[in-house]
Protein backbone atom coordinates (compact mmCIF):
# COMPACT_ATOMS: atom_id res chain seq x y z
CA UNK A 1 0.00 0.00 0.00
CA UNK A 2 1.29 3.44 -0.64
CA UNK A 3 0.73 7.04 -0.19
CA UNK A 4 0.18 9.35 -3.18
CA UNK A 5 2.94 12.22 -3.73
CA UNK A 6 0.35 14.86 -3.99
CA UNK A 7 -1.44 13.74 -0.20
CA UNK A 8 2.21 13.69 1.33
CA UNK A 9 2.87 17.36 0.19
CA UNK A 10 -0.74 18.50 1.08
CA UNK A 11 -0.03 17.09 4.61
CA UNK A 12 3.78 19.03 4.62
CA UNK A 13 2.42 22.49 3.20
CA UNK A 14 -0.57 21.88 6.26
CA UNK A 15 2.15 20.63 8.57
CA UNK A 16 4.27 23.92 8.12
CA UNK A 17 1.22 25.92 8.29
CA UNK A 18 0.64 24.39 11.87
CA UNK A 19 4.41 24.94 13.19
CA UNK A 20 3.99 28.53 11.55
CA UNK A 21 0.81 28.92 13.27
CA UNK A 22 2.29 28.30 16.99
CA UNK A 23 5.75 30.11 16.50
CA UNK A 24 8.12 26.82 15.92
CA UNK A 25 10.18 28.41 12.62
CA UNK A 26 11.63 25.91 10.46
CA UNK A 27 14.44 25.99 7.92
CA UNK A 28 13.33 25.81 4.16
CA UNK A 29 15.32 22.60 4.29
CA UNK A 30 13.31 20.91 7.36
CA UNK A 31 10.16 21.94 5.34
CA UNK A 32 11.31 19.87 2.36
CA UNK A 33 11.74 17.04 5.09
CA UNK A 34 8.79 16.66 7.02
CA UNK A 35 7.59 13.62 7.04
CA UNK A 36 4.42 12.29 6.03
CA UNK A 37 3.69 8.37 7.91
CA UNK A 38 0.93 7.38 6.47
CA UNK A 39 1.42 3.72 7.51
CA UNK A 40 0.34 2.34 4.55
CA UNK A 41 -3.18 2.16 5.73
CA UNK A 42 -4.68 4.97 3.09
CA UNK A 43 -6.22 6.67 5.84
CA UNK A 44 -4.02 9.47 6.38
CA UNK A 45 -6.80 12.01 7.79
CA UNK A 46 -7.81 8.84 10.43
CA UNK A 47 -4.46 7.10 10.92
CA UNK A 48 -1.51 9.03 10.15
CA UNK A 49 1.22 11.20 11.75
CA UNK A 50 3.78 14.29 10.46
CA UNK A 51 7.08 14.51 11.59
CA UNK A 52 10.26 16.52 11.59
CA UNK A 53 13.13 15.12 12.99
CA UNK A 54 16.00 17.45 14.42
CA UNK A 55 18.28 14.51 15.24
CA UNK A 56 18.54 11.30 15.97
CA UNK A 57 22.08 9.57 17.02
CA UNK A 58 23.04 6.43 18.82
CA UNK A 59 22.51 8.51 21.85
CA UNK A 60 19.11 10.13 21.50
CA UNK A 61 16.36 11.66 19.71
CA UNK A 62 14.39 14.68 19.19
CA UNK A 63 11.27 15.43 17.42
CA UNK A 64 7.87 17.50 16.44
CA UNK A 65 4.95 15.19 16.12
CA UNK A 66 1.94 16.80 14.31
CA UNK A 67 -1.36 15.34 14.45
CA UNK A 68 -4.34 16.75 12.29
CA UNK A 69 -7.82 17.55 14.35
CA UNK A 70 -8.68 13.77 15.17
CA UNK A 71 -5.77 12.05 13.67
CA UNK A 72 -4.08 8.78 15.17
CA UNK A 73 -0.99 7.16 15.33
CA UNK A 74 -1.67 3.48 15.79
CA UNK A 75 -0.65 0.99 18.35
CA UNK A 76 2.72 0.46 18.41
CA UNK A 77 5.45 -0.43 20.82
CA UNK A 78 9.39 0.26 21.19
CA UNK A 79 10.77 -3.00 21.66
CA UNK A 80 14.67 -3.98 22.42
CA UNK A 81 16.90 -3.81 19.45
CA UNK A 82 20.09 -6.04 20.88
CA UNK A 83 21.66 -4.08 23.90
CA UNK A 84 19.50 -1.68 23.34
CA UNK A 85 16.46 -1.80 26.14
CA UNK A 86 14.02 -0.05 23.08
CA UNK A 87 13.37 3.36 22.94
CA UNK A 88 12.23 5.72 26.01
CA UNK A 89 10.30 8.61 24.77
CA UNK A 90 8.84 11.61 26.40
CA UNK A 91 5.94 13.52 25.04
CA UNK A 92 5.62 17.32 25.90
CA UNK A 93 2.49 18.83 23.96
CA UNK A 94 3.20 21.96 22.86
CA UNK A 95 -0.48 22.86 21.04
CA UNK A 96 -3.83 21.62 21.05
CA UNK A 97 -4.85 18.23 23.01
CA UNK A 98 -3.62 14.85 22.61
CA UNK A 99 -5.09 11.79 24.38
CA UNK A 100 -2.08 9.11 24.68
CA UNK A 101 -3.07 5.70 25.69
CA UNK A 102 -0.77 3.52 27.20
CA UNK A 103 -0.63 -0.06 29.09
CA UNK A 104 -2.05 -0.10 32.57
CA UNK A 105 -5.97 0.34 34.12
CA UNK A 106 -8.22 1.07 31.09
CA UNK A 107 -10.25 3.97 31.18
CA UNK A 108 -13.95 3.52 31.65
CA UNK A 109 -14.91 6.18 28.89
CA UNK A 110 -11.97 7.50 26.84
CA UNK A 111 -12.36 10.86 25.15
CA UNK A 112 -10.45 9.43 21.84
CA UNK A 113 -12.26 7.51 18.83
CA UNK A 114 -10.96 4.14 17.96
CA UNK A 115 -10.86 4.52 13.72
CA UNK A 116 -13.56 2.32 12.14
CA UNK A 117 -12.50 -0.78 10.90
CA UNK A 118 -9.49 -0.72 12.76
CA UNK A 119 -11.12 -1.69 16.86
CA UNK A 120 -9.34 -5.29 17.14
CA UNK A 121 -5.85 -3.44 16.54
CA UNK A 122 -6.61 -0.90 19.73
CA UNK A 123 -5.75 -2.89 22.94
CA UNK A 124 -4.80 -0.45 25.78
CA UNK A 125 -6.99 2.04 26.75
CA UNK A 126 -5.53 3.61 29.95
CA UNK A 127 -6.05 7.45 29.02
CA UNK A 128 -3.57 10.46 29.36
CA UNK A 129 -4.46 13.40 28.15
CA UNK A 130 -1.76 16.12 27.83
CA UNK A 131 -2.68 19.64 27.38
CA UNK A 132 -0.42 22.35 26.31
CA UNK A 133 3.04 22.46 28.70
CA UNK A 134 2.01 19.10 30.09
CA UNK A 135 4.30 15.85 29.26
CA UNK A 136 4.35 11.86 29.87
CA UNK A 137 7.42 9.40 29.71
CA UNK A 138 6.42 6.53 28.12
CA UNK A 139 8.90 3.31 29.11
CA UNK A 140 10.61 1.25 26.25
CA UNK A 141 8.44 -1.68 25.42
CA UNK A 142 5.30 -0.19 26.07
CA UNK A 143 2.39 -0.48 24.09
CA UNK A 144 0.69 2.83 23.17
CA UNK A 145 -1.39 5.02 20.67
CA UNK A 146 -2.33 8.62 21.02
CA UNK A 147 -5.25 10.89 18.84
CA UNK A 148 -5.35 14.72 18.52
CA UNK A 149 -8.42 16.56 19.46
CA UNK A 150 -10.51 18.91 17.78
CA UNK A 151 -8.13 21.31 16.96
CA UNK A 152 -5.17 19.23 16.06
CA UNK A 153 -1.81 19.15 18.35
CA UNK A 154 1.72 19.64 18.34
CA UNK A 155 4.16 17.45 20.86
CA UNK A 156 7.43 17.44 21.15
CA UNK A 157 8.98 14.18 22.03
CA UNK A 158 12.65 13.83 23.39
CA UNK A 159 13.72 9.93 23.48
CA UNK A 160 16.27 7.61 23.07
CA UNK A 161 17.69 6.75 19.74
CA UNK A 162 14.66 6.43 17.61
CA UNK A 163 14.66 2.94 15.58
CA UNK A 164 11.34 3.74 13.68
CA UNK A 165 11.93 0.29 11.67
CA UNK A 166 11.68 -1.73 14.26
CA UNK A 167 8.95 -0.62 15.61
CA UNK A 168 5.46 -3.46 16.75
CA UNK A 169 2.54 -1.97 15.53
CA UNK A 170 -0.64 -4.16 16.91
CA UNK A 171 -2.11 -3.66 13.11
CA UNK A 172 -0.42 -5.77 10.98
CA UNK A 173 -1.39 -3.99 8.24
CA UNK A 174 0.54 -1.27 9.23
CA UNK A 175 3.69 -0.31 7.73
CA UNK A 176 5.95 2.15 9.21
CA UNK A 177 7.47 3.43 5.98
CA UNK A 178 5.15 2.55 2.81
CA UNK A 179 5.94 3.29 -0.95
CA UNK A 180 5.04 6.84 -2.05
CA UNK A 181 3.49 6.68 -5.45
CA UNK A 182 3.51 8.94 -8.12
CA UNK A 183 0.68 10.78 -9.31
CA UNK A 184 -0.12 10.26 -13.18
Amino acid sequence: MSVKRSEVRAAQQRTAQMFEQVGIVLTAEEREQIEVAAFGLEQLETQGLELITYINNDRYCAKELVLFPGQTCPEHLHPPVGADPGKLETFRCRYGKVWLYVEGEPTADIQATVPAGSEPYYTVFHEVELNPGEQYTIAPGTKHWFQAAGEGAIVSEFSSTSRDEFDIFTDPNVKRIPAIEEDV
